[in-house]
């Protein structure tokens, strides 16, 4: 099975994630794409604005400075891909007709994304024989969309889980494939939430990716009437969260 990830600039907690599936599936991987950590044609000044508007000065400064010590230490997608000897680099648009062409040409049997923060459209679902995934952190059909972690802070839940499905056209709204719940801690931050979200998605995901390459995955579709869908949080969200006493670090 010949798979492609499609995934974002993240080296907080992309690189431990993609550690983990490539140990298992590095023969398997024909190409790694890196695409720009921002939604809808934002800049990164504005994604940084964005950010210190909802969460603050200084929360935002601490994440800039995470960020950087990260990329001082080489934690990357690019560095594990490069330890494992496995075809990555930078791609601007996964829709794009000369990156279809290059899926085609390593013959990609599979399209996983991670994080990746561009909708799929219909040439690049339907290019992979046997389709493509997402990796959700949240229990689908609930918490569809945006900074689901948060949200399940914010709204006092005691159960988290991630969803493995197959994409379509729609947001976070395919055939699930895998899904696994856990426990979220009294103590836990956005942070340590999402590690954990991440170490049990890269145990799930392999586990859907071993049973899809046996043949015998089972695709459950979703009742999105049941489902939540949240996009990015507002002033009220942020309130909430912090009154729960969650802090982002």
């Amino acid at each position: 099975m010949r798979i492609a990830f499609l995934t974002t600039d993240d080296p907080l907690y992309l690189p431990d994630f993609f550690d983990r599936v490539l140990e298992r599936r590095s023969d398997d991987t024909v190409l790694v794409a890196i695409v720009p950590p921002l939604y809808a044609r934002q800049s990164r000044a504005q994604a940084l604005r964005r950010y210190r508007r909802t969460f603050g000065t200084a929360d935002t400064l601490r994440l800039a400075r995470r960020v950087a010590a990260a990329k001082l230490r080489r934690r990357s997608i690019a560095a594990v891909c490069e330890r494992r000897g496995i075809r990555h680099g930078r791609r601007r648009d996964v829709n794009a007709p000369e990156f279809l062409d290059e899926l085609r040409s390593l013959e990609t049997d599979l399209v996983v994304s991670v994080s990746c923060p561009q909708l799929f459209r219909r040439p690049l679902l339907e290019l992979p024989s046997r389709g493509c995934l997402n990796v959700h952190g949240a229990l689908l059909p609930n918490y569809r969309g945006i900074l689901p972690s948060f949200w399940m802070l914010a709204n006092g839940e005691r159960t988290a889980g991630v969803t493995v499905y197959f994409v379509d056209e729609r947001i976070d709204a395919g055939d699930v494939c895998a899904r696994r719940a856990f426990e979220i801690s009294p103590d836990d931050t956005l942070d340590t939430f999402l590690r954990r979200s991440k170490r049990v998605g890269a145990e799930l995901l392999l586990e859907a990716l071993d049973q899809i390459e046996a043949q015998t995955v089972r695709r459950l579709p979703m009742n999105l009437e049941e489902g939540t869908y949240y996009s990015w949080p507002d002033g009220e969200a942020v309130a909430r969260f912090r009154a729960a006493g969650r802090t982002i670090w």
